[in-house]
């Protein structure tokens, strides 16, 4: 045999002997191939679907959150609005009119009066013994006018008959007429002395309220003293005076020259609580140049004692009420260098500012020109707001409900009696 023919087998490499079990192993698992092509394919899908995600639009921005009221149509009152004084009508300081003791106060501090009721009592019994001797010496100078009248007719019948000179006569008449002016006198005296028994006798010359006694029982008062026994002020009606602008003052003698009567309410300080209701009475005759202001008198019924003299209390007076004008809420109304303007609310849910004037203003409400009925304003949220801008409107919060009352516990049934 040939040497090239019986050489020996060659042997396969490490290298070819895997890859050939690989590609047997293959062959013989085709289902892990597949798996591994859809793996692979998932993941393709996977990077494309991440790095081809549409980017998400901008949000639209809100609008401006705001609160809005409407405009209406009705009637506002025109007020003037002023400090005032509760100033009584009458004040009377209790004064005696002699000299004497005080034996007798017969009223309480506080105490509501009436005209002429007796409230104290001076010793009348010097005043008395004077007024007796007045009596007195009228009835002695009565009688000896009568006398002298008695002679006078006496020496007239005498005279007639030639029996006594003419001069007689006249003599006779002069006396009678010096008695007669000396009864008169006396007349005069016993009256003087009456008064001043009358005197003693302290009435209170109004209706009104006592106030605190200045002097006790017991003490001697002087006549026309410079201290008072008490003060007496009249509380119904009473009075509240007050001060108007000059430049408020024709639209109120406007009303006043027409006949028309003004009212006029007096407030607390803080203008919170109604006092008492009243009537403009009068203005000052003249204004006061250090001011700028006319002085005015409101009347009070004061029925209750509501007011008290020489309390300080807000007066508002009723000038005028406006009829079928446009009303806004007044928190709506925005001011600048120029004039007043407000936030008027359109269709698309934007808002335009606009101009008005001011008519009147009446609490949260105001009167004024340059808006119609029905419109909506802007109440609330200006800070950002501008003509043109996106509005977003805030809803009311709806009211709490209240609460749910528990029901009454039922009552224990008692046992029963056997």
């Amino acid at each position: 045999m040939n040497d090239k023919d019986e050489s020996p087998p060659r042997k396969k490499l490490p290298h070819d002997e895997k890859g050939s079990r690989r590609r047997s192993g293959l062959r013989r698992h085709p289902v892990l191939a597949a798996a591994a092509l859809v793996a692979v394919v998932l993941c393709a899908w996977l990077l494309v679907a991440v790095f081809s995600k549409p980017k998400p639009k901008a949000a639209v921005p809100a609008g401006i959150p705001v609160s809005t009221g409407g405009a209406k149509t009705g009637d506002i009152n025109i007020f003037l609005d002023a400090l005032g004084t509760v100033t009584p009508v009458y004040t009377v300081t209790l004064t005696s009119r002699v000299s004497g003791e005080l034996t007798a106060v017969l009223y309480k501090e506080g105490q509501m009066v009436k005209k002429n009721d007796l409230l104290a009592v001076i010793d009348p019994r010097p005043y008395q013994a004077l007024l007796v001797q007045a009596q007195g010496q009228l009835a002695r100078d009565q009688a000896l006018l009568k006398n002298a009248r008695l002679d006078l007719v006496r020496y007239q019948n005498a005279f007639e008959q030639h029996a006594v000179p003419e001069q007689q006569v006249a003599t006779q008449e002069a006396l009678v007429e010096q008695d007669a002016g000396i009864v008169q006198l006396d007349q005069g005296n016993m009256a003087a002395a009456q008064i001043n028994v009358d005197y003693t006798r302290i009435t209170s010359p109004i209706d009104g309220r006592v106030g605190l006694r200045s002097v006790d029982p017991g003490n001697i008062v002087a006549a026309d003293g410079t201290t008072g026994l008490a003060t007496i002020t009249q509380l119904q009606p009473i009075t509240v005076i007050f001060n108007i602008s000059e430049d408020d003052l024709p639209q109120v003698t406007e009303q006043t020259s027409a006949g028309r009567t003004l009212a006029v309410t007096a407030l607390d300080r803080a203008q919170q609580h109604k006092l008492a209701e009243g009537t403009l009475i009068t203005l000052d005759n003249q204004i006061n140049t250090a001011t700028g202001t006319v002085r005015a008198r409101a009347s009070f019924p004061n029925k209750n004692n509501e007011l008290f003299p020489n309390q300080f209390v807000n007066a508002r007076l009723l000038v005028k009420t406006l009829k079928n004008v446009t009303l806004i809420p007044s928190a709506s109304i925005q001011r600048n260098n120029d004039a007043a303007f407000v936030y008027v609310v359109q269709p698309d849910s934007t808002v335009q500012s606009r101009d008005v004037k001011i008519l009147a203003a009446e609490g949260e409400t105001t009167a004024v020109t340059g808006v119609k009925a029905g419109e909506q304003l802007v109440t609330d949220g200006f800070d950002k707001l501008q003509t043109g801008s996106k509005i977003a409107v805030r809803q009311p919060a709806a009211p709490a409900a209240p609460a749910a009352s528990a029901p009454a516990p039922s009552p224990t049934p008692s046992p029963a009696r056997e």
